[in-house]
């Protein structure tokens, strides 16, 4: 409404912007409902396990007898509805902390098989699936292998069914978000029939979910629907915007005690790790998590709608039922790819004034392009938008700590791209 006051935005984008909005209200009515129940879960959980100002004191060296830190697991726990959890900020991200899962869980001659397709670019080299790469996975032993998604890139039940009943590999492993494809997110409704599927037919194997971005979209957790173990990063959901680094892993209290001795070392595991001073930020970010997930939701919903209304392919769609944050908006062209995301950065708060340009980041197979403009660097919870340079040129857009703010960088990335002709008609 307010957004030729301040910044210089086409009166047919806003035209757009008003259609956008109302297509996006009902959705926005049943964000509003899974925010509220999320949000009194996780109040649940911190009542229940009796936060108080001591449980934000800092600790040094070993880190021993640090309460604050093993109430703030209890409740993390809770909030993912599992028997145990790790939440540290010694995590360096999320591909850090899938790592430390694997590990704590894998063992030479094991076999991991991913129920959901290739895995996303910054994980393949943990699994060794190119080559065996130098303390990857396959370096130590472990036998990676793959179920594809069918043609509508959906998982396929009856296909992992078959592979599991005669491989019944140590880990069934599931990826929970999209990564750089466009195939959509799982649902909680989607991880729980890939879940009995593995149970019906491998009931031994471990069931692990990379929950990146997925973290309160919806009511229920996958540990909730029988995962046995899930890992996520503090810089996406659960972090609320307020944590600066770390990850967290929970589920099954033996798997976490496994993960432990792989995060620190073997007979020590949890009962070290110095918390510095970084808890009561973590404890704030778990605690504005399903707020800040409300409205990154949001974000991605009027995205959708703003971007199919102006031609584009989108997905989710702006009515479809969500499995994480990301929007994903097929560009068509390098160039509008690069101008959506040089858009969104100019809406950002922090480094607005830079112009990002793609390079070849590390981990990526393709030169990508980022833009970025966090309080945290590389916070995906906040407003972001991203995408590797080649075809289908799809930018991959997810957060937002607050929507007004967001929706601002969204009409942004539509006026850059307006700009450089990459539009088309309006």
């Amino acid at each position: 409404m307010y957004e030729n006051k301040f910044f210089n935005i086409d009166e047919r984008l806003l035209k757009l912007d008003k259609k956008a909005l109302e297509l996006s209200k009902q959705e926005f009515e049943k964000i509003d409902n899974i925010t509220e129940y999320n949000q009194l879960k996780v109040l649940k959980a911190f009542i229940d396990n009796g936060v108080s100002e001591s449980s934000f004191a800092g600790s040094t060296g070993y880190g021993y007898d640090d309460r604050g830190r093993e109430v703030l697991e209890r409740v993390m726990a809770d909030c993912m509805g599992a028997e145990d959890s790790l939440i540290r900020h010694n995590f360096v991200s999320g591909t850090h902390t899938l790592t430390v899962a694997l590990f704590g869980v894998l063992r030479p001659n094991d076999k991991v098989i991913c129920l959901t397709g290739r895995p996303y670019d910054t994980i393949t080299g943990v699994f060794g699936i190119d080559e065996k790469t130098d303390g990857s996975l396959a370096d130590f032993g472990v036998e990676y292998g793959q179920v594809d998604l069918n043609e509508e890139g959906r998982p396929d039940i009856e296909s992992i069914k078959s592979v599991l009943s005669h491989e019944k590999p140590k880990m069934a492993y599931i990826q929970r978000s999209r990564g750089y494809s466009t195939r959509p997110s799982l649902t909680i409704f989607d991880i729980k029939e890939i879940i009995d599927a593995v149970k019906e037919v491998s009931p031994e194997s471990i069931i692990m979910v990379d929950n990146c971005y997925g973290e309160f979209v919806e009511k229920q957790e996958p540990c909730e629907i029988g995962a046995d173990i899930i890992a996520g990063s503090l810089i996406k959901n659960p972090g609320g915007g307020i944590a600066p680094t770390g990850g967290y892993i929970a589920g099954r209290k033996d798997l976490i005690e496994k993960c432990a001795y792989r995060l620190t070392c073997a007979g020590v595991g949890r009962e070290v790790g110095a918390t510095l001073g970084h808890s009561r930020e973590l404890y704030m970010g778990l605690f504005a998590a399903p707020h800040v997930v409300g409205e990154a939701l949001k974000t991605a919903v009027y995205a959708s709608a703003l971007f199919e209304l102006l031609g584009f392919s989108v997905s989710p769609k702006p009515q479809e039922t969500r499995g994480d944050i990301i929007q994903c908006v097929t560009l068509g062209t390098a160039e509008g790819l690069v101008a959506f995301c040089q858009g969104m950065q100019s809406g950002a708060p922090v480094d607005a004034y830079v112009t990002p340009e793609p390079w070849d980041m590390p981990g990526y197979t393709d030169p990508v392009i980022m833009a970025a403009g966090a309080f945290t660097l590389g916070a995906s919870i906040e407003l972001s938008a991203d995408g590797p340079i080649r075809p289908p040129y799809a930018a991959w857009m997810q957060g937002g700590l607050n929507f007004h703010s967001a929706k601002a960088g969204v009409l942004l990335a539509a006026q850059k791209m307006l700009e450089k002709n990459a539009l088309g008609e309006l």
